[in-house]
């Protein structure tokens, strides 16, 4: 069953198309991931599907009798309600379901109140509110009653999320959902979306949540779409023959156009009509050749500061707000090459620590020191404050018109945007017709292009292409200086860091030495290992005495024994009766009620008696 098909679909932007002519579908139960760089269309392409943007030619439909849920990159709330407000108020039917009963309540109509009942019922909804809650509990949403309008972007976003999943629409659009989560809530949703039977389509730069969610991948690239069946792993293997084979060619093709142009010179301008055909070949040939681009490769390779023997050391700090304590005596001395991955859950000091390496914030107690020839380099996960006016080519000649390589080139401000991917006729547009993902990057050229020797990354990886992860990843693996990161993105950690600062916890960071995966294997073994010990300590434990049975009932009990018969027999007779007249066609509410709070209380009673009978007939008579 086909729930979206897009017919030549496009979108112009006035003086370029993002995308053209492009044509795909997506079947229920799929599971279909969206990339492409920095500015290619992705999150245009979303909205178009999700009914925001009109298409500039042909036609995108989506199935009539589904619901569709779409999570925005940047969502927004109405004002004046608090966050379960803006979950119970959205429109599902659960939610309807709840707002008929709170009428038919209000209207003591007993009719409807009926109606309603049984309609809740079969939507299994009495739970509703509690499973609200669990889910943005997971989300890192504890504060139910705080009015949406004073969460912060990431907050915002992860009530979007919750809003999303709770409704449990057919066909789910999701731009960027892991950002603003912490490590431990996108393993989470990974999970929880990889074992539903939902329909996705979602935008997403997280490798290993592309690789173990999605099984189908669609590419954006020269204002096409490249179509892969199968996960993130599969499609980079495929995508790497796809390339030799056009490679290959495209250089059998530029032989072929060499020979045929030795031809075409050597013929006289009067051809005969029988040559037309080979005429018609050969532009088709170097029309072909001409098209054919290799990928433009983003190149990181600038020159750092020297590093002197001393670094930065971190002496015995503490941190707390209020009655919350983030960092609770932490020390470490870094090394030339450290490069250190920072994690935890959100709100346990992550960015806190980083704010006290850079002198941003003061611990409570304890010192930072630096050495002199430190030089850091900060990329904020707030972005920088961007002069929407300025043209991109300005934003970095206020730091430099030349910039030094590692490989000892000089290159003027505009060959290093190129080098950035940024060609010379974006390098001349005003920021503001950047993608976020682009103004991410030119946040990082800017703090690249000063040399600093210390890297403090905060969530770098957030709107960057995957393209553009693959060579920052390389860039920091070879880069001689220090660095400091904070990311959700594991693929990324994994690949760069041979240190983790684990937050767990009442400010406890645990220092391990090892990548990200390596640190959550530990603490899965440290877990096990700690239940194991749970478990022998009980089974350690002296057992109750247990007493003698007895052999015979005493005579109290005997009467007790007969007495139970006699009860039990009376309890079944009038449970009989109850449900003749429930089932006699009575129509009064209260009367009906009543007579169902009478029989569950008879069952309780009756279970109640047939245990204490069962009990005393073990006994011998």
């Amino acid at each position: 069953m086909n729930y979206l098909s897009a017919e030549n679909i496009g979108r112009d932007l006035g003086e370029r198309w993002l995308f053209k002519g492009i044509t795909f579908g997506i079947l229920q139960g799929e599971k279909v991931a969206l990339i492409g760089a920095n500015g290619s269309g992705k999150t245009t392409l979303l909205n178009i599907a999700a009914g925001l943007t009109e298409t500039d030619g042909g036609e995108i439909t989506i199935r009539n009798d589904i619901r569709v849920g779409y999570l925005e990159q940047d969502p927004d709330f109405p004002e004046n309600q608090t966050v379960l407000e803006t979950i119970f108020y959205a429109e599902n039917d659960i939610t309807q379901a709840i707002k008929n009963y709170e009428k038919a309540v209000e209207s003591n109509n007993q009719d409807l109140l009926s109606e309603c009942i049984e309609t809740l019922d079969s939507l299994n909804a009495w739970d509703y509110e509690a499973k609200v809650k669990q889910i943005l509990g997971k989300l890192g949403i504890h504060d139910f009653e705080k009015n949406v309008s004073e969460l912060s972007g990431g907050q915002k976003k992860r009530v979007a999320l919750a809003k999303v999943l709770i409704d449990q629409p057919d066909f789910i659009i999701l731009d960027e959902p892991t950002n603003h989560l912490d490590l431990e809530t996108i393993e989470w949703l990974e999970g929880y979306l990889s074992s539903s039977n939902v329909t996705l389509f979602l935008v997403t730069h997280d490798r290993y949540f592309l690789d173990k969610v999605c099984n189908r991948i669609l590419e954006l690239r020269a204002n096409d779409i490249h179509k892969y069946i199968g996960n993130y792993a599969y499609y980079l293997q495929k995508k790497e023959e796809q390339e030799e084979v056009e490679a290959s060619t495209n250089e059998k093709n530029r032989q072929r156009l060499k020979k045929e142009l030795e031809w075409m010179r050597r013929q006289p301008k009067a051809r005969t009509t029988k040559a037309q055909y080979r005429i018609d070949a050969f532009h088709d040939l170097k029309e072909k050749t001409q098209g054919y681009r290799k990928e433009d490769k983003l190149e990181l390779n600038v020159r750092t500061e020297r590093l002197g023997k001393k670094i930065v050391e971190i002496q015995d700090i503490s941190k707390s707000y209020a009655d919350k304590r983030l960092i609770e005596h932490f020390s470490y001395t870094f090394k030339r090459g450290d490069k250190i991955g920072v994690v935890g859950k959100n709100g346990m000091g992550k960015s806190t620590l980083l704010d006290i390496v850079i002198d941003s914030v003061k611990p409570d107690s304890g010192k930072v020191i630096k050495g002199e020839t430190v030089k850091i380099g900060y990329y904020s996960q707030d972005g920088l404050a961007f002069d929407e006016d300025q043209k991109v080519i300005d934003a970095i000649r206020e730091y430099a018109d030349h910039v030094k390589l590692g490989d000892g080139r000089d290159l003027s401000a505009s060959a290093f945007l190129s080098m950035f991917l940024f060609p010379p006729k974006v390098q001349h547009n005003y920021i503001h017709k950047l993608s976020g993902g682009e103004k991410r990057r030119l946040q990082l050229m800017k703090i690249l292009v000063q040399s600093p020797n210390f890297l403090i990354l905060d969530e770098p990886t957030n709107d960057l292409d995957i393209e553009t992860l693959n060579v920052l990843e390389e860039f920091l693996e070879n880069y001689g200086g220090c660095v400091m990161v904070v990311s959700h993105d594991r693929y990324f950690m994994d690949k760069i860091v041979d240190h983790v600062f684990a937050f767990e916890g009442n400010g406890y960071i645990k220092d391990f030495p090892g990548n990200y995966t390596q640190y959550r294997l530990w603490k899965d073994e440290q877990e096990k290992e700690k239940e194991q010990e749970k478990k022998a300590a009980k089974a350690e434990e002296p057992k109750p005495e247990i007493k003698k049975e007895k052999v015979k009932l005493s005579y109290k009990e005997k009467r007790e024994f007969e007495q139970l018969e006699k009860d039990m027999a009376d309890l079944e007779d009038r449970k009989t009766e109850i449900i003749d007249l429930m089932n006699g066609g009575e129509t009064d509410f209260e009367k009906l009620n009543a007579l169902g709070q009478e029989l569950e209380e008879l069952k309780e009673s009756l279970e109640e008696k047939e245990l204490r009978w069962l009990e005393l007939s073990e006994f011998e008579a």
